[in-house]
Parts: C-alpha cells; structure tokens; sequence
C-alpha cells in the first residue's frame, strides 16, 4: 500500500531541496557558481539530496505497487513511466539523473563541473515535474 503520508513528505523534501537549488542559479551565472566553491558544492549537494528523495520515492511506489523491481536506480524511472505513473518520455529522459548524481557522488573523473552546471541549469524544472507526477498519487 502506497504511503501518501510519506509521499507528501518526500515531496516536500524535493521542493525545498529544489528552490534552494533555483536560488542558486537565479541569483548567479554558471561562470560564477564555477568560480565559488562554496555554492557549486552546495548546487552539488542539494542535487544529491534531490535524486536521493526522488530514487526513494521510486522505490517505494513500485514496492508498494507490488511491481517487479528493475535491477538499477536509473531503471526505476523508466518502470514508473511504464507504469503510467509518469509519462514514459519524461521517465527516459530524467532516468540518467541517477548516472550523474553517481558522478558527483563518487567523484569519477569523468564529471566536468561546467558540464554539470549547465546541464543541471537546462534540466532543473525537471524536479518540479517529477513532484506533479507523483502528486497525482495523492489524489
């Protein structure tokens, strides 16, 4: 069974997380964050924050969908999107979040830090998406 209880609060989570993330980025230009330690690693932070609360959310809805679970993080949103819970082309499309929160996690070499603020600036109403699908499970 679906803990809307839960849902809300993870939820809340990700707006939070995400309109200190827009802060961020409305207040200062990408060359700016680059150039300050201080908000880049803030920006990679609460992006963490938010794929770690978007992931759980994930998992909790297909455990209590009783779907059959895929074998990685990233195929979770794929699942939900097969499922009708988001739409399927927004499901491909923020599904590699999870490789780049991996990135910034685990710090491998291959994370360009003006690649990840770009793309992290293009794609940050994807978090506000992802909230209005999921919301829809609390009506």
């Amino acid at each position: 069974m679906i803990d809307t209880e839960l849902i809300s609060r993870k939820l809340k989570l990700i707006s939070e997380y995400a309109a200190e993330l827009e802060e961020i980025f409305s207040s200062s230009t990408d060359k700016e964050i680059l150039a300050n330690s201080l908000k880049y690693h803030t920006a990679e932070r609460l992006f963490q924050l938010v794929v770690d609360v978007m992931i759980d959310l994930n998992i909790h809805i297909i455990r209590a969908s009783n779907i059959t679970p895929p074998d990685d993080l990233e195929s979770t949103f794929v699942t939900l999107g097969k499922q009708g819970v988001l739409s399927e082309d927004f499901a491909v499309h923020i599904a590699p979040v999870v490789g780049l929160r991996n990135r910034v996690v685990h710090r491998y070499e291959s994370l360009q830090r003006n690649q990840f603020v770009a793309e992290l600036r293009k794609n940050l109403s994807d978090f506000k998406q992802f909230t209005i699908y999921i919301s829809k499970l609390l009506k």
